[in-house]
């Protein structure tokens, strides 16, 4: 499947960019249940789910930058590996000319931004609210009917890792031959110890092709005895979250055991416009849609369906993590003699069992034991390994007394680049501002602060009421309070300035835009 050297739309996938009223037109092919009509078109598409949060990696994900965003293990992002791993997947079918990336609002400019730096071409879907996995994969499905295709969904989620990805790309090639049949294919992790955050799969009988087996039936996350049962018998396996199947197999599926979600998806997806290079489902009628995952709103309850669907699992062994805790992350890294994992500036002194992840500072460990430290711009996360499924109530702590760190990191991410807060002050306020080559920031307004700008590197194209001007490295402008301003990067290089901010109010939402080449209100 290559998904190299396209742009993040690309024309010859969508024609043209759905008008309103074709958007509005729509109404889709599946309706009754029934089977596909052979004039669709197959082919293989990817359909990435990347609405998590991962509140339990806090302070490193966090609301507005979640863990698929995040190079946790590597330089690139979770995001960017599991698109990287999909490449050059040879199933025997046509491979779509690009995949379907499903994600939040909030997050739309980054992911947009991380698919481009990898070569991905990707159409991006915004879920105007979080409604879990059943939904996401409802839209994609209906807008793949849309285009005339019957696909099979290669579906994963954005924020898992695999170490071997030639393994995965075998698993998933043979997974496809059974969806391309009408079956629900997943992938199943063969266990290499007793794991209680995960669901297992019950496995049955081998099938006759593939290397596959029957699905016997889900079940909930175990205890630790009844986890360590289900690795000895052999007949349990990991529930990896992963699924390929046709589109009309899911629709039919999902039409017949959970219609509230298929009608709301079919109603968000015939509102559907476009927004520069993402589709906008209708936000009304996507929040009326219920809350399930795939695994709760279809999976568990396939064998009520009034025509069978088979069920097949397919062995997955290629060191696959859904790194959904920190204690998951420290086995994923490297380990010394002692146990200890470190990433960032760290230096250990008779340390054992302790994992260290920092981001900036030197962090020092002496005499520690089954610890994990996360160090961070503006926190500092220390817990007992046996203790990290809790962080995600920490964080709860944390937005009720709406402390920002629960949400935000000090370096904010824009399309057009990023901010970081350095310094503030009662009336004042220092950021360090980063814009990527040709991008440019909004003609805007504030009401309650002046700035002042230096730039540190690079060239800057300024804006300032009615004239325009360049400044190079080590030169400086003022911008007076109520002046309408730009700034650009002309150049081939990022931009870097210092600004300082100076007024009775510094809050983000003292902005008035009048141009916005990002579509910001």
């Amino acid at each position: 499947m290559d998904l190299k050297d396209q742009s993040v739309i690309d024309g010859d996938v969508m024609d043209a960019p759905w008008s309103s009223a074709e958007a509005t037109a729509y109404a889709p092919a599946v309706d009754d249940g029934q089977p596909a009509s052979t004039e669709l078109d197959t082919d293989v598409c990817a359909v990435i789910l990347a609405g998590g949060s991962g509140t339990r990696l806090w302070p490193l994900s966090r609301e507005q930058y979640p863990k698929q965003l995040i190079g946790l293990l590597k330089t690139e992002s979770l995001l960017q590996q599991t698109v990287s791993h999909i490449e050059g997947l040879d199933t025997g079918f046509p491979a779509a000319k690009r995949m379907l990336v499903v994600c939040g609002e909030a997050q739309r400019f980054i992911t947009a931004h991380q698919l481009r730096d990898v070569g991905v071409a990707a159409q991006i879907v915004l879920e105007p609210a979080r409604r879990d996995t059943a939904a996401a994969l409802t839209a994609a499905a209906l807008m793949l009917r849309h285009e005339g295709r019957d696909s099979i969904m290669v579906v994963m989620p954005a924020d898992h890792a695999v170490g071997d990805a030639a393994a995965f790309r075998r698993a998933l090639s043979a997974a496809t031959h059974y969806a391309a049949q009408g079956s629900i294919a997943t992938l199943g992790v063969v266990p290499t110890h007793a794991e209680t955050a995960y669901g297992y799969l019950k496995i049955g009988e081998p099938m006759s092709a593939f290397g596959g087996f029957r699905l016997g039936g889900f079940v909930e996350k175990p205890g630790i005895e009844l986890a360590q049962r289900y690795v000895a018998s052999g007949t349990h396996w990991w529930n990896s979250g992963i699924y390929v199947v046709r589109a009309t197999t899911w629709l039919a599926a999902i039409g017949e055991l959970q219609p509230a979600i298929f009608a709301a998806c079919t109603q968000a997806v015939e509102g559907l416009t476009m927004d520069g290079e993402f589709c906008r489902l209708d936000p009304l009628a996507f929040a009326a849609s219920p809350a399930d995952s795939i695994d709760y709103a279809v999976m568990e309850k396939i064998g009520n369906l009034k025509n069978d669907v088979p069920t097949v699992v397919i062995p997955l062994d290629a060191g696959w993590s859904d790194v959904g805790s920190w204690d998951a992350v420290a086995n994923a890294l490297p380990k010394d003699a002692a146990g200890n994992g470190t990433r960032g500036q760290v230096v250990m002194e008779r340390a054992a069992s302790t994992f260290v992840h920092a981001e900036g500072r030197l962090v020092a460990c002496v005499g520690t034991r089954d610890l994990v430290v996360v160090e961070t711009a503006d926190a500092v996360l220390v817990v007992a390994r046996d203790a990290v499924q809790h962080v995600k109530g920490l964080v709860a702590q944390l937005k009720a007394k709406q402390c920002p760190e629960a949400d935000t990191h000090r370096k904010v991410h824009r399309p057009w680049g990023t901010y970081e807060s350095v310094d503030n002050g009662e009336r004042y306020q220092v950021k360090r501002i980063v814009v990527r080559p040709g991008a440019s920031l909004s003609l805007q307004m504030h009401h309650h602060r002046a700035e002042h700008w230096i730039v540190v590197r690079g060239t800057a194209l300024v804006t300032r009421g009615e004239e325009t001007f360049l400044l190079s490295e080590n030169e400086s402008t003022y911008i007076p309070l109520g002046v309408r301003h730009r700034l650009v990067n002309p150049g081939k290089l990022s931009l870097e300035l210092i600004e300082i901010q100076s007024g009775s109010y510094l809050g983000e939402d003292d902005i008035q835009r009048f141009e916005d080449h990002y579509g910001r209100s």
